[in-house]
């Protein structure tokens, strides 16, 4: 047995006793903080949140305590960015798109075929102009806290499989509450139908809506796939997720503190990313197995072409901040 090197008993003892501390020092107040989750506790979106809000309550011993409320359980996204705003709720994981309604610029981000590939865009959300971004959402009332995967967006009915534009014509097509996603739908040849995401499922099942566009993870954990059964990998737009914090929440935080959230938030995004890869696999053997008509490899020549008319009616800033994504390498 090789002899402990000087020093190293006192240091395991050490850290020994700080680790049966009480979870906070007696008399220090504890800060109780809500996360607001649209979808299941199983989802990569959710795990990321219990991890996020388990990498605060360690760094700060206890004295920080993210609860994390799944399931649409505080409100659908429009209502849980209201109540975020006025700090009724202290933190939200929420579409871009929910978000983009505040903050016109982040549209940018949601353009239709804008990045390379799934690598481009986290070069871009990682580097200067993803942090300009996410700052950007300072001057609606929020808090940027970082970025989550969501996926490539796909199109998905009850009614046909759909190979080329042409066959989403005469299909209402659900899309979140954005006035961007609903004129990329009309480009490409649907009806969109703007509706909350915990209204879709009954929708389809009623016939009231044709269809979604949405990522493989999240029409497997809604089971969406059940009323929907028709899939194809348009992979028409990447639009990440987005953590947001309330500023008046955060308002009476110290420095220290919102730095340790902030951090922890980012640090999150690593287990999130190997979460979404993880569950996405799955999801598309699931809903194989379900019987679901998928079509893997369609000729997305026309897509991209009609997509480009929505480029021309954007405005300046968004056209500059397509080319500044473009650039980046």
């Amino acid at each position: 047995m090789k002899p402990m090197i000087p020093g190293t008993r006192t240091l395991v003892l050490c850290l020994a006793l700080a680790a049966a501390l009480p979870i906070a020092l007696p008399g220090e107040p504890v800060i109780s903080l809500r996360l607001a989750e649209l979808h299941p506790a199983d989802h990569p979106t959710a795990q990321a949140d219990y991890e996020f809000a388990r990498l605060v309550d360690e760094r700060s011993r206890g004295r920080i305590r993210i609860s994390v409320y799944t399931d649409s359980m505080l409100g659908q996204e429009i209502s849980v960015l209201e109540q975020v705003q006025f700090g009724a709720i202290d933190i939200a994981r929420v579409s871009l798109s929910a978000v983009a309604s505040y903050v016109p610029r982040l549209n940018a981000l949601q353009m239709p075929y804008l990045y390379r590939d799934a690598d481009h865009m986290w070069r871009v959300l990682k580097g200067e102009l993803g942090k300009e971004l996410l700052a950007s959402v300072g001057d609606a009332g929020f808090v940027g806290l970082g970025w989550f995967e969501a996926g490539a967006r796909n199109f998905y009915n009850s009614r046909r499989s759909i190979t080329s534009p042409s066959d989403l014509r005469g299909l209402r097509i659900r899309v979140q509450e954005s006035t961007l996603m609903s004129d990329i739908v009309t480009a490409f040849g649907a009806s969109p139908v703007q509706q909350p995401f915990g209204e879709v499922y009954s929708a389809m099942e009623t016939g009231a809506v044709d269809g979604a566009e949405n990522n493989m993870p999240t029409y497997f954990s809604s089971r969406h796939y059940r009323v929907a059964p028709y899939y194809t990998l348009t992979e028409h737009a990447r639009i990440p997720e987005i953590v947001v914090g309330s500023a008046v929440s955060f308002a009476v935080l110290s420095r220290a503190d919102l730095e340790l959230i902030s951090r922890a938030a980012m640090d999150s995004i690593d287990f999130q990313r190997r979460a979404w890869a993880e569950y996405e696999k799955l999801a598309m053997d699931r809903v194989r197995s379900a019987g679901v008509r998928i079509v893997t490899k369609p000729d997305l020549a026309e897509w991209r072409a009609l997509a480009r008319k929505i480029y021309d009616r954007q405005s300046p800033e968004i056209r500059l901040l397509v080319e500044r994504i473009r650039s980046v390498k």
